[in-house]
């Protein structure tokens, strides 16, 4: 049965990056095009320096390609003020990083509270939700700790627990489980997986390791040198 085309959530059409003036130019990212619908989980597949995380920073509305055109729920990224795409990283998307990017000081439900801060919902609504998440992802007894007293997966479940608070249309993931051990990388994938499954929240994911990729992705984007590769179609997942 065919696609609607409403269910295109993410569309990139002939983007490229370059940095450097004209003949000194690095093509970070080369006339990459392809589609993300509602609900699928995309890997974006390839070694360091591919351009998987470059694009993955676009998309986030982090960097601005300088060629080409980015487009996430009929907007069209580059033609956003300042304002509106600070709405759109706060309302649209949700973001996993390898570092985990957690507040040092502030507790487990301090950080997965803050993008309702942010979105000035009221305490009683933030503390509610954030424990929520955090029993969701299995932190039920660990809400109180600092990130120092969590173990690296236990962190990364914090910043999955943060990054879903608003339910956001796209969560991108870079490189989530880098800093993990094979095991626990398993583990948070899955944790990922069972956050979206279910919704229509589309994924794309920034790895290296292939067999992480086919095991979480409904669809894996070989990068190669900037450049799409090639498409592996659906997955069986």
């Amino acid at each position: 049965m065919p696609h609607d085309a409403s269910d295109i959530l993410v569309e990139l059409t002939d983007v490229s990056k370059a940095y450097g003036q004209t003949q000194a130019a690095v093509n970070a990212v080369s006339n990459v095009s392809f589609t993300v619908r509602r609900g699928e989980r995309v890997a974006l597949l390839g070694k360091s320096g591919s351009g998987k995380s470059t694009l993955l920073n676009m998309i986030a509305g982090l960097d601005r390609p300088t060629g080409g055109r980015i487009c996430v729920a009929g907007s069209i990224l580059s033609e956003l003020s300042p304002a509106a795409m600070a709405d759109y990283r706060r309302e649209r998307v949700g973001m996993i990083f390898q570092a985990f990017n957690l507040i040092p000081w502030r507790t487990a439900l301090q950080n997965v509270e803050l993008p309702m801060v942010f979105d000035r919902r009221g305490k009683a609504e933030r503390m509610a939700a954030a424990q929520e998440a955090l029993t969701a992802v299995g932190l039920a007894e660990r809400m109180r700790h600092r990130p120092s007293e969590l173990s690296g997966g236990e962190q990364q479940r914090v910043a999955i627990a943060r990054a879903l608070m608003n339910r956001p249309e796209l969560l991108l993931a870079d490189e989530p489980t880098g800093n993990l051990d094979s095991s626990t990388a398993g583990e948070i994938l899955e944790s990922l997986s069972r956050f979206t499954e279910n919704s229509e929240t589309a994924t794309i994911l920034v790895t290296h390791d292939e067999e992480l990729a086919y095991r979480f992705a409904t669809r894996v984007l070989h990068m190669l040198d900037g450049r799409l590769d090639h498409d592996s179609g659906a997955v069986s997942v």
